[in-house]
């Protein structure tokens, strides 16, 4: 189905309770990067779209974390949510951050995974996104330093060929995107009951990263998956989705 101009999958079993799941995958990325475990949550409806710019929704992307963040509130307002629960990947993870600082009252949950309250970038990466040719030769290394040191060849090749076939620039941009997000003053004002989830063994958004968060904002958890890398959410599929589990129980049985 299409909401606000995006692609979105769209997962509602019969008696779904509680407030809708939004999943907002990463730069470069597209929803795919949520696994089907997360996706058809039972009992849960489940919104997984792809950002302006990516996978199967038009373009262009946008310039800033703040613009991405309207479109995800475009997309509630399309499908008339007055509030929900948002997990956010990597540069989703700043995605939803803004929204629950800029519109607390349309976030009832969080779940931040493998990302932070500042998302410095290294040049290596922003130089290598620049140009497809960049792209083609670095695409390698920065699979490496993607995923922990379990992950099998099967999930860093389809990473890999994901990256490449984005749009020219879409990359790039993104990741300029997250090398200006910075949070970092404000973090501690969210109010969202929070679920943080980061892998052991991330390089990009490490688990001090995590730490911070679940030190900063009111009442957090913090979730670290042994072994997994910055793709956490495909790395550890189960163990990533029965977390997300936890918060929204954890919702339920509040007053």
């Amino acid at each position: 189905m299409n909401a606000a101009g995006l692609f979105c999958a769209d997962s509602a079993p019969p008696g779904a309770a509680g407030p809708p799941l939004v999943l907002v995958h990463g730069a470069g990325g597209t929803h795919r990067h949520w696994p089907e475990e997360v996706r058809a949550l039972p009992g849960r409806r489940v919104l997984a779209f792809d950002l302006p710019g990516h996978g199967a929704s038009p373009g262009p992307s946008l310039a800033s974390i703040g613009a991405y963040a309207r479109s995800v509130l475009a997309v509630l307002d399309a499908l008339e949510i007055a509030s929900a629960v948002l997990a956010g990947h990597s540069m989703g993870g700043a995605i939803a951050m803004t929204l629950a600082l800029e519109a607390p009252s349309r976030v009832a949950g969080l779940a931040l995974v493998g990302t932070g309250a500042k998302l410095r970038v290294s040049r290596f990466v922003l130089d290598a996104t620049a140009d497809p040719a960049a792209l083609a030769a670095s695409a390698g290394t920065m699979c490496d330093y993607a995923f922990g040191p379990l992950a099998g060849a099967s999930l860093r090749q389809e990473f890999t060929e994901g990256l490449l076939a984005g749009a020219p620039g879409v990359a790039h941009g993104d990741f300029g995107a997250c090398d200006a997000f910075d949070v970092m003053a404000r973090v501690g004002e969210i109010r969202a009951p929070t679920l943080v989830v980061c892998g052991s063994e991330d390089r990009l958004t490490p688990p001090k990263y995590a730490e911070l968060l679940r030190d900063r904002i009111p009442g957090a958890r913090l979730e670290l998956v042994p072994g997994a890398g910055h793709m956490v959410t495909v790395e550890a599929p189960a163990r990533v989705a029965g977390a997300i589990e936890a918060l929204l129980a954890s919702l339920a049985a509040s007053p």
